[in-house]
């Protein structure tokens, strides 16, 4: 005891080595300094060196490595994916189509008290209509290519005839968002000494269009295609397991009156989401919404069917 007494008034600066092994770590230390800092004396305990964690700068987490910066993009880039919403739309319209028309055209021919008639009618509908949305959607698509095309013909004539008015576009596109001029000036120097940037540039932010996908067409044509004869065929199912014609319309009447409610709820879930009350009540409204709309069309075709029948 009076060694060690003696030992701390002459050597203050110093710490009494502890006859235990120490295996404590700084709390902010990282794992890598704590590696290169790390001395083993006599005894065989693990003693950190002072002077090497004095000046040794701490942080609180560790700096990303490249593999981890990798793996945190990927995994936001997964979770920010999302279906085209092209395609959502293609298939709520051929879907909204499929469940209103077939249905009306089903329930307007069962006034004539033939299932037979009500069957063929029906999937000559559907034959024709589902055609006919594709074909619409393919044109569509094809339409648009067109366009996009023509607007980077117009936008390459107006980059090589009147650069003035380009750089005009320019500075008109971001005075609109409140840059001042001095800013704008070396970004529209920048733009105009490549002639594919400005294209672009344009392209995207003075006529707001962007470059439609090569299988747009075909992806439009079979998406409407298949939504409306998916959705028509759902009305006919009960005139191929019931005979009488009437008793098969009040179950595709029932049939369509669930589906069109779920349908409209789905719907509306996907343009707004599902979580939270007003989402929940919109996803009510459109189902109701989607039944009142099946339902008007269906009377609409039975009592034109029976005028028409009715008169002849």
């Amino acid at each position: 005891m009076a060694l060690l007494f003696l030992k701390q008034k002459l050597f203050p600066g110093r710490p009494p080595q502890s006859t235990q092994p120490s295996y404590r770590k700084l709390l902010l230390a990282t794992g890598e300094d704590d590696d290169s800092d790390t001395l083993t004396n006599g005894n065989g305990s693990m003693d950190h060196d002072m002077e090497a964690q004095q000046c040794r700068s701490y942080r609180t987490f560790r700096a990303p490595s490249p593999s981890s910066n990798y793996d945190a993009e990927s995994t936001s880039s997964n979770t920010r994916s999302r279906i085209n919403p092209r395609i959502v739309s293609d298939a709520i319209l051929g879907l909204s189509d499929g469940l209103t028309v077939p249905f009306a055209l089903s329930a307007g021919l069962s006034a004539l008290g033939n299932t037979k008639v009500v069957v063929l009618g029906g999937l000559a509908e559907l034959a024709a209509g589902a055609i006919s949305m594709g074909l619409g959607g393919y044109v569509g698509a094809k339409s648009e290519a067109e366009s996009y095309q023509t607007t980077i013909r117009e936008t390459t004539e107006l980059i090589d005839s009147s650069p003035a008015e380009t750089a005009g576009i320019v500075h008109d596109i971001f005075a609109a968002h409140g840059v001042p001029d001095d800013a704008i000036a070396p970004i529209n120097a920048s733009l105009h000494a490549s002639p594919d940037r400005l294209r672009e540039f344009l392209i995207h932010f003075h006529h707001k269009e962007s470059e439609p996908d090569c299988n747009q067409a075909w992806t439009s044509a079979i998406t409407l295609a298949l939504g409306y004869f998916i959705g028509g065929f759902i009305p006919l199912i009960p005139y191929f397991v019931v005979q009488k014609v009437f008793v098969a319309l009040y179950c595709s009447v029932a049939v369509m009156a669930v589906t069109l409610l779920v349908f409209g709820y789905i719907k509306t879930g996907v343009v707004r989401g599902w979580v939270g009350k007003e989402n929940i009540l919109a996803g009510v409204r459109g189902g109701i919404q989607m039944v009142v709309v099946g339902g008007v069309a269906a009377g609409a075709a039975i009592g034109l069917v029976r005028l028409i029948n009715g008169d002849s």
